[in-house]
């Protein structure tokens, strides 16, 4: 595949809700055209589905909440089910963002919300001085392995529940778009362009992706990723796809 200019770019994600995304000072800065278009979302499990995994949300002593949609999803949950969940209930979250974000559904209080930096094992230490507690761990029905993998290591006792679900997107008002680079997060995001257009052909589309496993599904399918990420060079996607287009674009 020849590597033609790069003017346009699709990012297969929500369209930041700021303007301080680098995504806008990559367009500003080498005058391209970047879009957002979420190619997966998320949907709540019904009730009636969630009671057939037989979890009582009030058997639990403590929540582990690895992102926003596992806290919306809990509270959502508890308000369909009509539980009202303890004061005495204890938060433990992988990222001080995702700890704040709880001051939507509870009064914040530091003896009860617990947060790491960003990673499931910095939260580990804080679990583990809780260990008497039994852990509930909302999640979507996609779950990466080293989740459970670091919990059990840590011998936490938890219980996983499955609040909600990743779907693919529609994507149908796409078809007859041209974009110079796909950008992707997630094996679900490579799904979804599939499920969408099965007969989907790369052509002269540069592919970017974000983590190993993104990298290895676009691969699975017969497509040549151009931009990796992250790299020793460029830890963020937008690093990579900027060191890329200022190659191809000098040509």
């Amino acid at each position: 595949m020849k590597d033609l200019k790069v003017k346009t770019i699709l990012v297969s994600q929500p369209k930041p809700e700021n303007d301080k995304s680098p995504y806008f000072d990559l367009a500003e800065k080498l005058k391209l055209k970047v879009d957002f278009r979420s190619f997966i979302h998320v949907e709540g499990v019904p009730v009636l589905e969630f009671r057939k995994q037989k979890i009582n949300l009030l058997n639990f002593e403590a929540v582990i909440f690895t992102s926003r949609n596992a806290v919306d999803h809990y509270f959502r949950m508890a308000e369909e089910m009509r539980i009202t969940i303890p004061d005495a209930m204890k938060y433990f979250c992988t990222s001080e963002s995702t700890a704040y974000y709880l001051q939507k559904y509870v009064v914040f209080r530091k003896r009860k919300i617990f947060h790491g930096k960003q990673k499931l094992t910095d939260l580990l230490p804080l679990l583990k001085k809780h260990s008497e507690d039994k852990f509930l761990l909302p999640t979507s029905d996609i779950l990466k392995a080293d989740v459970p993998a670091t919990l059990e290591k840590g011998g936490i006792f938890y219980e996983r529940g499955i609040f909600y679900r990743t779907v693919c997107s529609d994507l149908s008002d796409l078809a007859d778009v041209y974009y110079d680079i796909l950008v992707f997060f997630s094996p679900s995001g490579i799904k979804s362009l599939y499920q969408n257009y099965p007969e989907f052909q790369q052509n002269d589309t540069r592919i970017a992706c974000f983590g190993p496993t993104t990298k290895l599904a676009a691969e699975e399918k017969g497509l040549k990723v151009n931009v990796p990420a992250p790299t020793s060079s460029a830890p963020s996607m937008t690093m990579a796809i900027e060191a890329y287009i200022k190659k191809v674009n000098k040509k």
